[in-house]
């Protein structure tokens, strides 16, 4: 019920009902998440993804964990107590000023589930073009949406996008892998 409240009084929510497991095993399942030095979350909402890549990282890998809204912040704190976890409440576009402040240059992977369709133009840009910026070269930024709206930005700023539609999820979604 927590989606559904959040999603009515903040737009900055974009889904009515928390992602399923079986998606997250179809988003960051094929990732080499155990290797990875660092990796960012983008709008982890009430942590159902969050909780299952902590089980996939590797015990020095840092976890930056980025979510605007505080009823979510609140649960993600309450959730989630691992020293490789830094809880954000800030917006993605700053993911260099976090990594940097910790010591990290770049993130090995980048997995999203900002409602891109409702962010600004200005912000959405920003938010890419950061996540490209502070992405390892041989890394990946994954996003789910549920439209294809944002497919065609995607692949101005990456060298490759692949889209995928999965029926894992309720509403099903849409899956960008995106290639600096």
């Amino acid at each position: 019920m927590s989606y559904f409240k959040e999603f009515l009084k903040d737009k900055s929510v974009g889904a009515i009902s928390s992602s399923s497991k079986a998606m997250g095993n179809v988003i960051y399942g094929s990732l080499n998440l155990k290797e990875a030095e660092a990796v960012a979350e983008f709008g982890a909402g009430d942590g159902i993804f969050t909780k299952e890549i902590l089980k996939l990282i590797g015990p020095n890998t840092k976890f930056f964990v980025f979510e605007t809204n505080e009823s979510f912040i609140k649960i993600l704190k309450e959730k989630i107590s691992d020293d490789r976890v830094i809880i954000i409440k800030d917006s993605a576009e700053k993911i260099g000023e976090y990594i940097l402040n910790n010591n990290i240059k770049k993130v090995n992977y980048i997995i999203s589930a900002l409602p891109l369709s409702l962010i600004p133009a200005p912000v959405k840009k920003s938010i890419i073009e950061n996540s490209i910026k502070y992405l390892k070269s041989d890394g990946q930024y994954v996003q789910f949406q549920y439209t294809p709206y944002d497919y065609r930005r995607l692949k101005r700023y990456f060298k490759k996008v692949k889209l995928t539609f999965t029926l894992t999820n309720f509403p099903p979604a849409f899956l960008y892998r995106c290639y600096p």
